[in-house]
């Protein structure tokens, strides 16, 4: 190996979209000698964005990972990059990245400044326990502004955001703040934000304090300086900004020798966390970055190669892999070989002998890999996972089919392969209406997703809106009967229930219980009574909707000697549930997401007023002061919408907005429909009458026979 695990820093580019990732990237690659001259955007000739799809629409839509080696002349390192995608609809693999470095570089526009996601992205960085750094990119420009930029972080993230370097002669040079240079610079004297670093960076450690107060500056050992550092980094009670022009390459040498120096190796980075799952939940696992030990690696991307088939790209926390090694994969008992060992340079994938602690490489051909995967070779580490990354639930569903009959087994593995690569890209299937329904982020990302079917499987697909995940429950207690009796000349068929339904609070679920004395329902039975139940739950007693949040307690019952049977009381159980659940006021429950849209401070208005007509409540808004003058100079309208009422919301987000609004979703809760709307749905299902049994109270009716009341809340009945 050319380097060791102290050498080694992981950092992940993450931003806003236009703030100049990818063109950072690029310059990093140039200034630390892995390329000859920088690509461009324009011409799609990045090592970053080299899928056709990326190249056409001038952003990137995935991550892209390529390794290089510098001597800045005070000591030599390995730089492992990782671009990541700025848009919101494919936070998917951003978030995937920030799981294997330890440091986030969040890039920031000097024009712009900060944006929304700008904040989400540095709240996400400190959950993962990483290191934050921020660069302001394009500080040549003419509109850039970096003193406005510089305040509005501060105002954002706190009096730890300081700078490293400053732009001075309006962009053309970066001057040092942090070895102690004085001078000039556009955001002051140099000397004033030295000392604020100082200040900030001695409070961590009690020892480097106690030398600065005794003799300044100069009390300080170089060592103590960098300790201290690391610890202010690490403890996030120091955010370094520096400042760069990636197009023009200002301020990019000083950015690479920064990480080289300061940045932490995976030795001084905050440790990951790892769990040992004990079927009781987990206990905290210590790793160390010792190259030695026993291997410990994570599986934080897979891609699907045409060429190279099925790649599993993985961060080595423990040990070291090498090539032929024979490895565990989770709690698998058959040890797989690594046959081949790749590094990643973009789409280039060199072969390499060995991966030490701390760095991140790539295996090919073995299927059993999937996101978060744990590679190991002794049993101990069975059960060690990752701390799960949090990934936003995709809310933005489309039921899709292939356009060409007997496609239907092609598809399913394209989208398969598709969910493999992509953790918020979800494939789901609806055995209950036969419907395949994938879920993303947002309009955006189900389109990108659905061209790459096309692009890389030749798949065509037709679809259409999903079914409404809608939920029925039941608002008060009440009881239910069934004496299912049948006889058809040999044996017959006899069971009967008593049970009761109660309502419990929202996402709570189902329970069941047994109540029932002196055997009236055999203990063999009452298994089959909870799977009629189960049946009718699923199949929905009103609307034709999964039944949620209730309690059904078995109470009392009979049974024949020789009639009684499994499904008869599966039977009986399912239409004593009915019947209880129809005088229970059952209720239609839809789902509620919780929406952040980011619009321009003058869009607010309409963009509240056309919510309000899809019966959101609006939250707040926060962002700005009224004058467009807010640290994040965009507004966010934050609501709860019910997510029927989304249907062509992005359209008109854009047209209202011109294309500068975006927006968010996640799941929030379930809340019953209105009246109206729950008759709608109610009058629309069409279940089959069962005629079998005699059971109390109304049997499961056609439509239009039913009273005009049911499944109607009795204050609006």
């Amino acid at each position: 190996m050319p380097y060791a695990t102290r050498d080694i820093r992981n950092v992940a580019l993450a931003g806003h979209p236009g703030a100049g990732k990818t063109t950072l990237f690029e310059a990093l690659l140039h200034a630390g000698g892995a390329i000859n001259s920088a690509g461009s955007i324009e011409r799609g000739t990045t090592v970053s964005d080299f899928d056709p799809m990326e190249k056409a629409r001038g952003h990137s839509l995935d991550i892209a990972i390529a390794g290089l080696d510098h001597d800045a002349g005070d000591g030599s390192f390995h730089l492992n990059l990782i671009d990541t995608p700025g848009y919101p609809d494919f936070r998917g693999p951003t978030l995937s990245a920030l799981s294997a470095v330890e440091t986030a570089l969040v890039v920031v526009d000097a024009d712009t400044g900060a944006a929304h996601g700008t904040v989400r992205l540095m709240a996400r960085a400190r959950e993962r326990g990483l290191c934050r750094v921020i660069a302001v990119n394009k500080i040549d420009h003419e509109h850039a502004d970096p003193a406005r930029v510089m305040a509005q972080l501060r105002e954002l993230f706190g009096p730890e955001v300081l700078p490293l370097n400053l732009p001075a002669g309006g962009g053309t040079r970066v001057v040092d703040c942090f070895s102690g240079a004085g001078g000039d610079s556009d955001l002051g004297p140099v000397a004033e934000w030295h000392q604020r670093i100082l200040d900030q960076v001695v409070e961590v450690d009690a020892q480097a304090m106690e030398h600065y107060l005794e003799g300044g500056e100069s009390g300080l050992s170089p060592q103590e300086l960098h300790d201290a550092f690391e610890q202010a980094l690490r403890e996030g009670h120091l955010v370094p900004v520096c400042f760069v022009s990636a197009r023009s390459g200002v301020g990019v040498p000083e950015l690479l020798r920064v990480a080289g120096r300061l940045f932490p190796s995976p030795l001084e980075g905050n440790p990951p966390q790892l769990l040992r799952h004990n079927g009781q939940g987990g206990e905290p696992v210590a790793v160390r970055a010792d190259p030695d030990g026993r291997v410990v690696a994570q599986v934080f991307k897979v891609v699907h190669d045409p060429f190279v088939g099925k790649i599993g790209i993985f961060r080595v926390y423990q040990g070291t892999v090498r090539r032929d090694a024979q490895l565990l994969v989770d709690d698998g008992r058959r040890p797989v070989r690594v046959g081949h060992l790749f590094r990643l340079f973009g789409r280039e994938h060199p072969e390499t002998g060995a991966a030490v602690a701390g760095d991140i490489a790539a295996v090919a051909k073995i299927e059993e890999l999937h996101f978060g995967a744990v590679l190991h070779d002794s049993h101990e580490e069975d059960h060690v996972r990752l701390a799960p990354v949090q990934f936003p639930k995709a809310m933005f569903g489309l039921a899709v089919q292939a356009a060409s009959r007997g496609q239907e087994q092609k598809l399913a593995q394209a989208l398969q392969k598709l969910a493999e690569e992509d953790p918020a890209f979800v494939v789901e299937h609806n055995a209950e209406v036969n419907e395949t329904v994938v879920h993303g982020l947002s309009e955006l990302h189900l389109r990108v997703m659905l061209e790459r079917l096309k692009e890389r499987f030749g798949l065509e697909v037709a679809t259409r809106p999903p079914r409404i995940a809608y939920r029925e429950t039941v608002s008060v207690a009440a009881e239910g009967h069934c004496r299912h009796k049948k006889q058809t000349g040999g044996a017959g068929q006899f069971a009967e229930v008593f049970l009761r339904v109660e309502p419990l609070p929202r996402g709570a679920g189902f329970e069941f219980v047994d109540e029932v004395k002196g055997g009236a329902i055999p203990g063999q039975f009452i298994p089959a009574v909870e799977k009629g139940v189960r049946q009718a739950m699923q199949a929905g007693a009103i609307s034709g909707h999964p039944i949620q949040d209730v309690r059904v307690v078995v109470y009392d019952g009979r049974h024949h000697p020789v009639d009684s049977k499994e499904i008869a009381f599966v039977t009986a159980g399912r239409k004593a549930f009915l019947d209880a659940v129809a005088k229970a006021r059952p209720l239609v429950l839809e789902p509620v997401v919780a929406l952040e849209a980011a619009v321009p401070e003058e869009q607010v208005g309409d963009i509240t007023g056309a919510l309000a007509t899809r019966r959101a409540r609006i939250a707040g808004t926060d962002g700005s002061d009224g004058n467009g003058r807010g640290a994040l100079q965009e507004a966010v309208v934050r609501a709860q919408v019910p997510q029927a009422e989304l249907e062509g919301f992005a359209a008109e987000l854009k047209s209202l907005t011109a294309g500068k609004g975006r927006y968010t979703l996640d799941f929030s809760h379930y809340e019953p429909v209105p009246p109206n709307i729950q008759q709608k749905l109610v009058q629309a299902w069409r279940p089959q009458a069962d005629e079998d049994g005699t059971c109390g109270g109304p049997r499961r009716w056609r439509r239009g026979a039913r009273p005009a009341a049911v499944g109607v809340p009795a204050d609006a009945a």
